[in-house]
């Protein structure tokens, strides 16, 4: 594991607790309707088989698992410990919790064969990835055919106006309020320094074709604050 990885783990082992309340305070609500339209690029239907990538608490799993019920299957899979292991208290306590199956593992290195799932999606992990186009890869060996890879991530505004607002916001305000809600200076400061280093999203967009992902696209959501891309493995 490389020295980013063991350093993000850290940090998400650290916040696992407020870690749900704090994304839906940041975001202003809106983590749970990014979520859902995610799920709707997917294509998933009664029945697939999904991964979800850096899973985390579950969230987005669940989200899957409610578009592939009664019969399918998701596969969440995340390297932090603690964050699977509210993962799996939340999975306990929701009606398709039993549909999904959660895996501690490395997204740059997938322990499932070629060809396994009917989409694989990630939700605010691809930034925090030691080498996004192998953790892409990855994502595209182990969907089939015809089947989706689908990223949700934040990306960034280019309104001018709203642009400056949304730095100023991450840069002094989410560090703030990361530091009230886990009593840590460094979990909630790492993010604004993870999204200055991240790819804009027309070059995710670029990764997602030389990757051979057909019908490449991208939907920016909310003034541009998240975007969501999607492609199709021929």
């Amino acid at each position: 594991m490389t020295g980013k990885e063991e350093y993000v783990r850290g940090i998400f082992n650290a916040i696992a607790p407020r870690y749900d309340l704090l994304n839906t305070i940041l975001s202003f609500n809106c983590d749970r309707r990014w979520r859902r339209f995610t799920v709707a690029q997917t294509g998933l239907k009664p029945g697939y088989k999904a991964l979800d990538v850096c899973c985390g608490t579950g969230m987005l799993s669940l989200e899957l698992a409610r578009a592939v019920t009664p019969d399918g299957q998701v596969v969440g899979l995340d390297f932090s410990p603690r964050m699977l292991e509210i993962a799996s208290s939340r999975l306990a306590n929701d009606p398709n919790g039993h549909l999904v199956r959660l895996v501690e593992g490395n997204a740059i290195d997938l322990p499932f064969p070629d060809n396994s799932f009917d989409c694989a999606t990630i939700a605010f992990g691809l930034r925090n990835l030691p080498d996004i186009k192998k953790g892409l890869a990855e994502m595209r060996r182990v969907v089939r055919p015809g089947g989706r890879v689908v990223s949700l991530e934040l990306a960034k505004p280019t309104l001018p106006f709203f642009k400056q607002l949304y730095y100023l916001y991450f840069d002094y305000l989410v560090p703030l309020i990361g530091r009230l809600g886990v009593g840590l200076d460094g979990p909630y400061s790492y993010l604004p320094r993870s999204l200055k280093g991240y790819p804009h999203q027309a070059e995710i967009l670029q990764y997602f074709r030389e990757l051979g992902l057909d019908n490449a696209r991208y939907f920016e959501l909310t003034g541009g604050i998240v975007a969501v891309h999607v492609g199709i493995k021929r």
